[in-house]
């Protein structure tokens, strides 16, 4: 315990749950990194697209951008009122369910819960890109620093909700004044050069041909997909309105605060990046090749150079990008919190760990994005074609969701919201399918597929809970038939002081005692051995103190199944004696220290779990621990 001290903190009582509340400048680093992070590689994934188009894809980046952020606009609008219609978070589940129905509600769980765990995914893989960027001798080792991040955010998480906010408030800010500053230097340096600044530093070659025509069908498919790679910048904007309880009071305005934060800092970068870009001539370079350089590197030494201002700046975005999985460490385990809560996911997702987080779904999110960075090696430009679907698919449901609700709820102001949600529909839905025809063959096929498997494990889940409260509901009183002692039995290896304290508490249920010796070696030895020492320890002190003696019996077995013949012993019992229960009181040792454990073979717990998968209502398990002093 107190190693888990030393990493996680020591329990939090539910009284101190207000002091893990956060205000806007905690609530950005911990629910806006996602969204800031995502300005880092959302212009590179539409400039990756473009690279067929060579030295031309730079100039088509600033209009796609640019449609970006007008989209960005809309659901900031929408998302603004989401927050303070369903000020309990919950984001496009709650409002999804509440206005469009179960199956809506569940199928924008899911999209949330794809999207989170891709959100961590793609922004560890894009902070270790810019990492190799800058060091190129680490390329291959990139999955290996994927890992590690991942393991370091999650072990900050399992520490506490303001403990992460405040772990990341500085690089956050850093970030922000270092990337917003380089940016001003490139516009000043813009202005004075009339329109055509000269680079730092020498950058890479553009490996497109820049031949493709930029009309008809090829390229007007090639923009499409290039935007709806750009959408990935958007991913994120969706986490205040899903953690909104995360605010202290005033809720509301905090939360619009931080999303109001989150979406102008992500408005600047995106079209400083996109309109410097365009007129330093910056193309995007393959990911996961030799002489890859992200964007934001190639800007950042083309503004001021490869010297101190360069490495401070790429450092400030490495560590946002890595850290940028926080947003998901958030919002992950709340959503499936509240959707555990509705009896859709198993109910451990509901419990808050020793630091009030649901550390259930710190975890899972953990194992989960760890496990689709092995499958993609780690590359950010894997995962993109993944990654919007879920994303959009969640701001489709919301939006349309928040129409229904000022349909339902008309008063001041709900006919300007409606049309405000009216617009965020349909613009997002519109994106959705760019992104989903653009992307499926790509590999969004896969979030095709996921979401009708996460729908059959949250009804699946919901139809277990359901049976489960019809076999144990009761509304019959106490009834005092059938209150004949059990029959117990007790395993026994040999006399100790685990087997004196079992079968001295088996005594105090009923003079009918077994105990059960299954001589496995092969020989009679132990057993008179036993038997022997069964006589000494157990019957004549019985006798002398008028007790009826328990009943040693004796299971040889040559084929050394031990629980075999136990069972079997216990079915015979059950046709000697109808209608009687059977306990089975099991010595168990208890090691103190964890590695102790190896050193045992765990027999009691095995029985238990043979004993208990049964299913057998006449047989009561019950276990009397020894506990070891060293």
């Amino acid at each position: 315990m107190a190693i888990l001290d030393r990493l996680l903190g020591r329990y939090l009582s539910n009284e101190e749950e207000h002091q893990q509340k956060v205000g806007p400048w905690a609530g950005l680093p911990m629910l806006g990194l996602d969204g800031l992070s995502s300005s880092a590689y959302g212009p590179e994934a539409a400039a990756t697209v473009l690279l067929p188009l060579g030295i031309l894809g730079a100039s088509y980046v600033v209009p796609i951008t640019v449609a970006i952020v007008l989209l960005l606009s809309i659901v900031f609008l929408s998302y603004r009122q989401t927050i303070a219609a369903y000020p309990n978070g919950g984001g496009s589940y709650t409002v999804a369910k509440e206005n469009l129905g179960t199956f809506a509600g569940l199928l924008a769980a899911a999209a949330l819960i794809l999207d989170y765990i891709l959100v961590v995914a793609v922004g560890i893989s894009a902070g270790v890109g810019s990492l190799i960027s800058a060091i190129p001798s680490l390329q291959p080792y990139t999955l290996l620093l994927c890992l590690i991040t991942l393991s370091i955010i999650t072990l900050i998480n399992l520490r506490g909700l303001k403990e992460s906010g405040m772990a990341f408030m500085f690089p956050t800010y850093f970030f922000v004044i270092c990337l917003c500053g380089v940016l001003a230097i490139g516009f000043f340096k813009l202005i004075i050069a009339g329109g055509h600044p000269i680079s730092m530093a020498e950058l890479p070659k553009s490996s497109g041909a820049g031949a493709e025509f930029i009309s008809g069908n090829v390229s007007l498919w090639l923009l499409a997909r290039a935007f709806a790679s750009g959408c990935t910048a958007m991913t994120g904007v969706e986490a205040v309105s899903n953690g909104t309880k995360a605010f202290r009071e005033p809720l509301v305005k905090n939360a619009r605060t931080t999303l109001f934060l989150i979406v102008a800092i992500l408005t600047i970068l995106l079209l400083g990046i996109a309109f410097l870009g365009r007129a330093y001539g910056i193309t995007a370079t393959v990911p996961g090749e030799p002489g890859y350089e992200s964007i934001v590197s190639q800007l950042t030494a083309a503004i001021v150079g490869r010297g101190v201002i360069y490495y401070f700046c790429l450092g400030s975005v490495i560590a946002v990008l890595m850290l940028s999985a926080n947003t998901g460490f958030a919002d992950f385990p709340r959503t499936c919190q509240i959707v555990a809560r509705d009896n859709f996911l198993p109910h451990a997702f509901a419990e808050r760990g020793r630091r009030l987080v649901f550390s259930h779904g710190i975890i899972i999110l953990a194992f989960l994005s760890g496990a689709v960075l092995v499958a993609f090696s780690g590359i950010t430009d894997n995962l993109i074609p993944l990654f919007a679907i879920g994303a959009f698919l969640a701001f489709t449901f919301s939006q349309a969701g928040m129409v229904v609700h000022w349909k339902k709820n008309p008063g001041p102001g709900s006919t300007t919201a409606l049309l405000v949600n009216s617009l965020g529909a349909a613009a997002t839905a519109v994106t959705l399918m760019i992104i989903l025809v653009s992307k499926f063959f790509e590999g969004g096929w896969i979030t095709v597929v996921l979401l009708p498997l996460l729908l059959a494990i949250f009804y699946g889940t919901h139809r277990h809970y359901r049976s489960v409260a019809r076999q144990v509901a009761c509304r019959e009183p106490l009834t005092f038939d059938n209150l004949n002692p059990p029959i117990v039995l007790v395993p026994v290896r040999g006399w100790s002081r685990l087997t004196k304290k079992a079968v001295h508490f088996a005594m105090l249920l009923t003079p009918d005692v077994y105990g059960v010796h299954v001589e496995t070696e092969g020989g009679s030895t132990t057993s008179l051995w036993v038997e022997d020492q069964w006589q000494q320890f157990v019957v004549e002190p019985s006798r002398k103190a008028e007790k009826k003696p328990p009943v040693l019996v004796q299971l040889p077995n040559p084929y050394r199944r031990l629980f075999g013949s136990l069972t079997d012993f216990i079915e015979k019992l059950k046709i000697e004696h109808p209608g009687r229960q059977i306990a089975v009181v099991i010595p168990d040792l208890v090691e103190k220290k964890w590695y102790h454990y190896f050193l045992h073979n765990q027999r009691a717990v095995l029985l238990r779990t043979v004993l208990t998968m049964k299913a057998d209502p006449n047989i009561v398990v019950i276990t009397v621990p020894w506990y070891l002093n060293t």
